[in-house]
């Protein structure tokens, strides 16, 4: 770490402390988790004790902090960062870049697509395009945000049939997100799109799927409705920032008329 580094970055110690309590542990949870005194965590978290790297790393994982985060946590205790973080078009992720086109490519006719941290949408498969009918451009030029696509009066919410359920449910999964991260970009972000306006909050189909997930339900220009459940995949065991921070979402048929209306040629 730099001078200017070390004299701007936060302590670990208060860092530790943050997600400790953001984790909601008390000091003897966490010592008792990662198999330390109570006293040395004690230490540790008021600066009287200085954590080997082996042991930033340690609680970090206790504490399920994200990769981003402990980078973080090392350079505040003088340490070098232990993951990368490369763009996901440096030649060294070509492998993974490969990997997930294969998936978007393989779950059509179905649509999907793949979001980072902030939900900016990296990649789409050719089904997605299909959902966007009556979109504003705006929302689709530039780095487009999955949730402003979602939830914005000029996006996809006007065509959602039950948008208030659509809208808790998008929500919900958000301020997990912010609770899990702390991401003050993701804060921003909730700020945004719970302040979008609801005129017309649709119809409640929590029952359609037997309460076990929340359907997205479109109207399309014809009159119909498409009827998606959605699902979220992670990378299980990433050592690369970047790719820890990915999240494949994907649609599938909710009901016979949606999977009936894709098996159209």
């Amino acid at each position: 770490m730099s001078p200017a580094q070390a004299r701007t970055s936060p302590a670990v110690g208060p860092l530790l402390r943050e997600w400790r309590e953001r984790r909601r542990l008390s000091q003897m949870d966490l010592a008792l988790d990662a198999g330390v005194s109570t006293r040395h965590l004690s230490f540790v978290e008021t600066g009287r004790a200085q954590p080997s790297r082996e042991m930033v790393l340690h609680l970090a994982e206790q504490l399920d902090v994200p990769l981003r985060a402990r980078n973080v946590l090392l350079l505040s205790a003088g340490y070098a960062p232990a993951y990368a973080e490369r763009a996901l078009d440096d030649p060294a992720l070509a492998g993974a870049r490969r990997a997930i086109d294969l998936v978007l490519a393989g779950h059509e006719p179905w649509p999907a697509l793949v979001v980072d941290r902030h939900w900016q949408v990296i990649a789409a498969n050719n089904a997605i395009p299909s959902l966007l009918q009556g979109v504003d451009p705006e929302l689709t030029a530039g780095p487009v945000n999955a949730l402003r696509l979602a939830l914005h009066p000029k996006g996809l919410a006007p065509r959602i049939a039950n948008l208030a359920q659509w809208r808790a449910h998008l929500l919900h999964n958000l301020h997990a997100q912010i609770e899990a991260t702390a991401d003050p970009v993701l804060a921003a972000l909730e700020a945004e799109v719970s302040a979008y306006p609801v005129d017309d909050p649709g119809e409640d189909a929590s029952d359609d799927l037997g309460g076990v997930a929340v359907p997205l339900r479109l109207r399309t220009s014809g009159g119909g409705l498409l009827s998606f459940i959605s699902t979220t995949t992670v990378f299980g065991t990433p050592r690369d920032v970047t790719l820890a921070e990915l999240a494949l979402e994907t649609f599938l048929p909710a009901d016979a008329a949606t999977a009936a209306a894709y098996a159209r040629p």
